[in-house]
């Protein structure tokens, strides 16, 4: 009866979203709900596997820097001589945005029986909404990007102009003072 008050909210392919759910136990199982509406990076650890079921939502809407949206090109091949396509991401977002994710995943989880296990307890939606609401969920907060450490100069540049800013701050009365004051000991 919930899955049905979940299934009338939900409005994209109910079937999709539930398939292969009945040969997974589900008995003690977190559900996390990951929001990818700017993200950019995900985060993997390789030597962990919590076995939680996890449902990411807003997928059209994930950020990507640089000129990945039109140079980065998804391939795959037909299985007729020459038929080898390719799609841009832009294209592929506009076509389906749960595939961008699915593949990010699914590339960085490594090739080994585990990996379709794995599979099954991803569940990607384009929107915010899912037809698992009436599941206890746990939202997931991406961790901060840690950005690599400013070069040097860049560095000094920026401390520079932080105790210009503190002294202009503090105001110019004090530091025309201070020339006033050096100038008559120059002189003395």
């Amino acid at each position: 009866m919930a899955a049905q008050a979940a299934a009338t909210t939900f409005n994209g392919n109910l079937k999709k979203a539930l398939a292969g759910l009945r040969r997974i136990n589900l008995e003690g199982l977190r559900w996390r709900v990951f929001d990818a509406k700017g993200q950019d990076k995900p985060t993997y650890a390789p030597n962990r596997d919590d076995g939680d079921m996890c449902i990411v939502i807003n997928a059209k809407d994930v950020c990507v820097t640089g000129r990945k949206l039109t140079d980065k090109v998804y391939y795959w091949h037909t299985g007729y001589v020459g038929h080898l396509k390719e799609r841009s991401l832009k294209d592929q977002m506009a076509k389906d945005p749960t595939e961008v994710i699915r593949k990010a995943v699914l590339r960085m989880l490594p090739r080994n029986k585990l990996r379709d296990d794995r599979d099954r307890k991803l569940r990607i939606f384009a929107d915010s909404e899912h037809p698992f609401g009436d599941r206890p969920l746990e939202p997931y907060m991406m961790p901060p990007r840690k950005v690599r450490e400013m070069r040097p100069r860049v560095r000094r540049a920026l401390i520079r102009a932080q105790k210009k800013a503190e002294e202009q701050e503090q105001g110019g009365s004090q530091r025309k003072g201070r020339k006033r004051e050096a100038k008559t000991e120059v002189a003395a």
